[in-house]
């Protein structure tokens, strides 16, 4: 077993497994959390959610090889999952990992879930009636509109969020009236991690990952993805702000619809999936903290403790 690798107060430093889906971190978390006595801390937005088990590829309990994991089915279908409520419950669980002696191993794609436990994110309150005004107005005016007054109000924001989610646009147009302030004083800077973290960016060659991710998707489907939306949709997947968004159980209900033949939401699914990497690359990329890990090559377990050695003298 490898020795546990310290932070600067003498704990346990966070290791963090991130990149885009179907690289493999779930395999590479487990093999880490054998050899550093760790314990795994979800961070997949998805995986959150009971019930949501295939179409999020969560470790079935039986392959845990008796690691504990946290944060995984703590959310009903139709809960919405918030980043703030993800942060508190992730950051108490390290704590309390780290408290122990163990490792924690904080593993998954979300990078917000992942930059606000390491970042510390700080997230403005909410207030009803502003949100509730803006929703209304995102409602009767159109996304066009709100993104318009974003522009104007903070082109920086605006430029980040994009002019199609409107979800965020209303968050960041709430935020600039609470606050006075523009909302990319809200938005995450980089700095030394919290925790000791050592960062690792999984990936593969995207030739590669094209074919696995296709492959899995029809491997979801044979395990019987298609009963676990039907399962879902009886306890109110369709109502679910974020459940409903995730990738496949869409399609997969197009399919229940009668709207999609299972073979065109299949080839939709890995379509949108790839376009799903994509931005999670972008995203990962802007970290200059993470250490490149390329998942393809042989010994990645190795690689990865030697990295995390080498790696160990940021925070």
């Amino acid at each position: 077993m490898a020795a546990v690798r310290r932070a600067p107060d003498g704990k346990p430093r966070l290791v963090v497994v991130a990149g885009p889906t179907g690289t493999g971190k779930s395999d590479l978390a487990l093999d880490l959390a054998e050899r550093l006595t760790g314990e795994i801390v979800n961070a997949d937005s998805m995986q959150l959610y009971r019930g949501m088990d295939i179409g999020t590829a969560k470790v079935p309990l039986a392959e845990r090889r008796g690691i504990p994991h946290h944060l995984l089915d703590v959310l009903e279908i139709a809960d919405v999952a918030t980043v703030a409520s993800y942060q508190r419950d992730a950051t108490a669980a390290i704590v309390d990992i780290r408290t122990r002696g163990k490792t924690p191993i904080l593993v998954g794609g979300s990078g917000l879930y992942i930059q606000a436990v390491v970042d510390r994110i700080e997230f403005p309150a909410t207030d009803p009636v502003v949100r509730g005004r803006l929703e209304n107005e995102l409602a009767v005016l159109g996304v066009s509109e709100l993104f318009r007054r974003l522009e104007e109000r903070d082109p920086a924001a605006a430029i980040a969020i994009g002019p199609a989610n409107g979800r965020k646009i209303v968050r960041a147009l709430e935020v600039i009236a609470l606050t006075g302030r523009p909302f990319t004083a809200t938005m995450p800077r980089l700095g030394t991690p919290e925790f000791g973290a050592v960062l690792l960016r999984l990936d593969r060659p995207t030739e590669q990952l094209d074919l696995r991710l296709a492959e899995r998707v029809n491997a979801m489907v044979d395990a019987g993805f298609l009963d676990e939306v039907r399962a879902l949709d009886a306890l109110g997947l369709r109502n679910g702000v974020t459940a409903s968004r995730a990738l496949g159980y869409a399609q997969l209900l197009s399919v229940l619809d009668g709207e999609l033949e299972l073979s065109a939401a299949i080839v939709a699914t890995a379509a949108a999936t790839r376009r799903f990497v994509r931005r999670q690359r972008s995203w990962f990329r802007r970290d200059h903290r993470m250490v490149d890990l390329d998942a393809s090559a042989p010994g990645l377990t190795e690689r990865a403790l030697a990295l995390l050695d080498a790696a160990a003298v940021v925070g």
